[in-house]
């Protein structure tokens, strides 16, 4: 997997917040002879846009190249000089920022132990400066967009065993580092495909479609490499496709790049892009790339995910915010190949999970698979761009979710502050689930941050619901009570597993469960008024018996269901026997105060029960009053109590939309669909 490469450093948040510039001012920034950015008076600022590129110039830095016989780049000859940005940049405490590299710092060579520069960050800056030239024109954009991605093909190996792949580390003085420290899979970093390399063609093939008539020798370097990279990836997963393996009894696609959706999503991007202007070979490796993750998709109607489409082969259980790019591309190569199967995985995804990822209180790292973790701009990103993408290919409601997911860079996330600045073009690094702020920006964040705010300036109808919103003054998502504080019949057993929570491809919640022996059980205490149930039980390979769920009102047996406790067979890929998913139980909660029991017909490892509400909400501050997200997660329309005055909009999964949905103090859902009240 993709994760952060340094530890989520957490600054507690200080009572000052950044300043939120309306969507209608002009904005700019500059950066001192100390290295930090510092806004400029509003009248000196260019552009009435969102996006400021200021801070990602300032992490640009001129890094030395010498070609060699596996590395060089595009005109190293007569410019042996490339750009690249430093991976993270840390508060200096005076209002600005410092540039870090990854790892530790060598005294003696000065060298970092991982490195100043790193793939993944460059192939993402370089599609920065890339759309944002191609939606204002500037030159200087144009240029950072070269010399970026001169960058990154210096990184692609050009030859031998390893040829096509991309080292991942690089110092300042443009040594690479193969091999860095700790040790990153696969290593040395260019002797596999890797996210790096998905994210190389995603870069390739962006700059292709941009440059390939502006500048046709370019244009046609930039074609070689990415087929460069299409060889190498033929050599492992595109030589594997129609290949299956399993994962906990599960068939899944075995030619994802690195086992992953979301690496796979984000090369096919660059793969549309190519495509999309006439590469026969992108086109090719689209369809098939796009048929691996359209097979990670998820049905709503089974419960969780709720619609997401998986990133990862390792674990049925495991969703991960950061890395989310699958809806966004199933839905871009699913029009442009007339895929309507991509098309529909997409608005699933954006339609059905992303109203329950905001009403859970926002793009929480991972869903692991219960909400949890701190929330990125990685995160909050591929929700917007998800949901923007899924509307062209769906209904307008989709880009009013955009629009409430984008409120994450602007105040409704667990720190109620903004984290991007249109004065200085700085994302913060990330807001922890209690609301501490890490005010460091690095590449990732500030890229990510900037991704989303050209796609704000390309669609001012959702930039101006984004920019309204102030905060997030509540939520009502998954409610989950844990099984060790539940009512335990006196054989129950509570287990704290020596390892901890994490059970290979997920997280127990609270870090234990109960084992109910058979004929023992476990009783919850449940006082909402409706609701679906899930439970959630940590399965076992071998075929264990079953787990009887019955739901009481006093006395009075409501309904009752059956759930497996085993029997996922071989683990298949997968890190560990069995699996830790969320399962439907298939009856609704009554009104009123019930008892949930769950009583074991052979040996279950009873983790929580999951509780969703019917109607799940999250109600956001504005400038205005306030903005309520209602959606549906059953079948059948519901009237709900308002939770803030305001018209309201009824949509269908789809965005279709479905007519006025406020009045009387209630407000209408459809089935599956949500409403949202302004």
């Amino acid at each position: 997997m993709d994760t952060s490469r340094r530890s989520f450093l957490t600054i507690a948040a200080t009572a000052s917040a950044l300043a939120l510039i309306p969507v209608d001012a002009a904005v700019g920034a500059t950066t001192t002879t100390q290295g930090a950015v510092r806004p400029l008076p509003l009248e000196a600022a260019r552009r009435t846009r969102l996006t400021n590129l200021a801070h990602l110039r300032f992490l640009l830095a001129e890094v030395p190249v010498a070609a060699s016989a596996t590395h060089t780049t595009f005109g190293i000859d007569t410019q042996p000089t490339v750009r690249a940005p430093w991976t993270y940049a840390d508060t200096d405490g005076a209002g600005g920022y410092r540039p870090v590299g990854g790892g530790t710092r060598d005294a003696v060579t000065g060298y970092w132990t991982q490195g100043a520069y790193n793939a993944d960050d460059i192939a993402r800056a370089a599609i920065v400066f890339l759309r944002d030239w191609k939606a204002t024109g500037e030159a200087q954009s144009r240029d950072e967009a070269r010399d970026v991605l001169r960058s990154l093909a210096f990184l692609q190996t050009t030859s031998g065993a390893n040829a096509g792949r991309v080292v991942l580390w690089q110092q300042e003085d443009g040594t690479l580092n193969p091999s860095a420290i700790p040790v990153e899979l696969p290593d040395p970093s260019d002797s596999a495909e890797s996210y790096w390399l998905a994210r190389s063609v995603w870069a390739f093939g962006e700059g292709y479609a941009a440059f390939r008539r502006d500048d046709p020798e370019f244009a046609a370097f930039l074609l070689a490499r990415l087929h460069l990279c299409l060889d190498a990836l033929g050599r492992e997963s595109l030589g594997r496709a129609g290949q299956w393996v399993k994962s906990d009894g599960r068939k899944l696609p075995a030619w994802l790049i690195a086992g992953g959706a979301d690496a796979t999503a984000e090369a096919m991007l660059g793969l549309a892009a190519a495509a999309g202007v006439g590469d026969s070979r992108s086109r090719r490796a689209l369809q098939t790339y796009g048929e691996g993750v359209a097979a990670m998709a998820t049905d709503p109607s089974k419960g969780w995910p709720f619609g997401a489409v998986l990133p990862w082969t390792g674990s049925l259980g495991f969703w991960h915010a950061w890395g989310a790019a699958a809806p966004e591309a199933l839905a871009r190569g699913g029009a442009l190949l007339r895929r309507r199967d991509w098309t529909a995985a997409a608005k699933a995804d954006a339609g059905r999970f992303t109203p329950q990822v905001l009403a859970s209180g926002g793009p929480n790292n991972a869903w692991a698979p219960l909400p949890a973790e701190a929330q990125i701009a990685y995160g909050a990103h591929g929700r917007v761009a998800g949901a923007l993408a899924a509307a062209a290919v769906g209904g307008e409601g989709l880009r009013v979710l955009a629009g409430l997911a984008a409120g994450w860079f602007f105040g409704a996330n667990t720190a109620g502050v903004p984290v991007y600045d249109p004065a200085t073009g700085v994302t913060f690094d990330g807001v922890e689930t209690d609301g501490r702020v890490n005010r460091n920006s690095g590449a990732e964040s500030t890229i990510h941050g900037l991704l989303t705010m050209l796609l704000l300036d390309a669609n001012r109808d959702v930039a101006k619901i984004a920019t309204s919103i102030t905060g997030l003054t509540s939520f009502s998502g998954l409610r989950v009570l844990d099984a060790e504080k539940a009512r335990l019949s006196p054989g129950a057993v509570v287990e704290t597993p020596a390892g901890g929570a994490w059970t290979g491809e997920g997280n127990l919640s609270g870090g234990a469960f109960v084992r109910l022996a058979k004929g023992e059980w476990a009783e919850f205490d449940v006082t909402e008024a409706g609701g679906i149930l899930h439970g959630l039980i940590w399965r076992q390979a071998a075929n264990v018996g079953d787990a009887v769920w019955e739901v009481f009102r006093g006395r009075k047996k409501v309904w009752s269901t059956k759930t497996p406790a085993g029997g996922t067979g071989d683990r298949g890929l997968t890190e560990a026997d069995g699996m830790l998913v969320p399962q439907l139980l298939g009856g609704d909660l009554p009104d009123g105060p019930v008892t949930v029991r769950c009583t074991s017909r052979g040996d279950v490892r009873l983790d929580a029960l999951v509780i969703q509400p019917r109607v799940v909400t999250a109600v956001y501050a504005t400038k205005t009053g306030s903005a309520v997200l209602y959606a549906n997660g059953s079948r059948r329309e519901e009237r709900v109590r308002a939770l803030a005055r305001g018209a309201g909009q009824a949509y269908d999964a789809d965005g279709a939309a479905r007519g006025q949905a406020a009045q009387g103090g209630k407000v209408r859902v459809r089935g599956e669909g949500f409403t949202i009240t302004r």
